[in-house]
């Protein structure tokens, strides 16, 4: 948003007009006036006479819009028309903004608003409005750099125990812009602005310029648009304890020429700036695949100054591992019996055993008492023969080798007993 028309500033305070004021203010107009006191201060706001700003209803036309802050996304004080000029108008913080609006129509003459400081309330137990702050101002410049809160102390710029309000300005390269990037940021009472904050500004250390506030625990990266960049820090005398770092960088916008890094993010850095140990792009594209240069480590210091020993014991211990490994290997088993707890064999045996083939014994038995028979038969036989073969021998004159074949077939006929016995012997009990 531009400012309309010319803003008066002075220390204690200032005034400004719609455009062409007392006369006639144009249409389609927005004009934005942002108002910052000193720390521990507030805005008091006054209209003069004459007054007068198209009414309608809930001043949806023209109208005058006033916020308690400094961004137009701050707490809403009021809209303003009509023909009344708005009653006394204080800001709870050090910072109040302002727009202006007109449309296509209906115009009227406008407005003329002073502005003025006043303590702020919370700090009167502190004396009020502070004395002025001893010149705290630095300048850096070049590729990049760290801007740093600890300079202040390092400097002397402030004694211990009073408050903090230094600026730094930072002049990038020759048609270049600012990256800033927050290495370190600590503040001691978060999310309090009223007691300490890092602002940032794109051009100059002018309220409207401000880019970004941080006061809570937070900080972002931030982009400036111009070649100038402003930073201030303001601590109370009970926020000594904060702190930031801050790194800077100057980049140009792609193409990226001959000297030139792309860094992958809009941005072309200085090649001197890549692989230097610090991350200067948006995205760590500079310092990827870098090959760096660190110190040896007690491990690396050991190997290069024992590294013989380390060898020659490390082949001994080898040599022995391999040795223990082959011994083991040939060096035959014993076969371990386990002892196990006695249980009843009899029962074991009633279950697993096959029968004792008393069939087998049976039918040997029976065997036995038929061959019996069967031999007196065959004695029998022979003896009822014996008459008739005697007489047969003595009409026949073969007595002699009837004789003899008989002895020999009564000796077969008594060793026929054993292979029939042999045959049908008991067989081996089954495992």
């Amino acid at each position: 948003p531009t400012q309309c028309d010319n803003w008066v500033r002075t220390s204690n305070g200032g005034h400004f007009a719609s455009p062409n004021y007392p006369n006639m203010y144009p249409p389609n107009q927005e004009c934005v006036y942002i108002l910052e006191a000193a720390p521990r201060q507030r805005i008091e706001l006054t209209f003069d006479e004459p007054y007068y700003i198209e009414p309608s209803f809930e001043c949806r036309f023209d109208h005058l819009e006033v916020r308690d802050g400094p961004f137009g996304f701050s707490p809403l004080i009021n809209r303003y028309c009509g023909l009344k000029s708005p009653a006394l108008i204080r800001s709870t913080g050090r910072f109040m903004w302002i727009k202006f609006t007109s449309d296509e129509e209906l115009e009227g003459k406008g407005f003329q608003a002073k502005y003025s400081f006043i303590p702020d309330p919370d700090f009167t137990y502190l004396g009020g409005i502070l004395n002025p702050i001893p010149d705290c101002q630095f300048e850096l410049s070049g590729a990049d750099g760290i801007v740093r809160s600890s300079q202040v102390e390092q400097e002397g710029k402030t004694k211990p125990g009073q408050a903090v309000d230094c600026i730094w300005t930072i002049k990038a390269t020759p048609n270049a812009k600012i990256y800033l990037r927050f290495l370190d940021y600590q503040m001691e009472h978060s999310n309090e602005c009223k007691r300490n904050f890092v602002a940032v500004y794109d051009g100059s250390s002018s309220i409207e310029n401000l880019k970004a506030k941080f006061c809570s625990t937070v900080a972002n990266d931030v982009m400036l648009q111009t070649g100038t960049g402003v930073v201030r820090m303001w601590a109370d005398e009970g926020s000594r304890l904060s702190r930031f770092r801050m790194l800077f960088t100057s980049f140009v916008d792609p193409p990226c020429s001959g000297n030139t890094y792309f860094c992958h993010s809009n941005m072309c850095i200085n090649n001197s700036l890549v692989c230097n140990g610090i991350q200067n792009c948006a995205y760590p594209w500079d310092e990827n695949h870098c090959r760096e240069k660190k110190k040896a480590g007690l491990f690396e210091q050991i190997t290069k100054t024992h590294g013989t020993i380390i060898g020659i014991t490390s082949g001994i211990v080898l040599v022995l591992l391999i040795i223990s490994i082959l011994v083991q290997v040939k060096q035959p088993r014993k076969k371990v019996m386990a002892c196990k707890t006695a249980f009843n064999k009899t029962g074991f045996q009633e279950v697993f055993d096959p029968p004792h083939y008393e069939l087998f014994s049976l039918r040997d038995k029976e065997i036995s008492a038929d061959l019996a028979d069967l031999s007196e038969e065959l004695e029998n036989y022979q003896k009822m023969r014996r008459p008739s073969t005697a007489s047969r021998c003595i009409h026949d004159h073969h007595c002699g080798s009837q004789a003899s074949n008989i002895k020999q077939s009564r000796t077969n006929l008594s060793s026929m007993e054993l292979p029939f016995r042999n045959d049908f012997a008991q067989p081996q009990p089954m495992k």
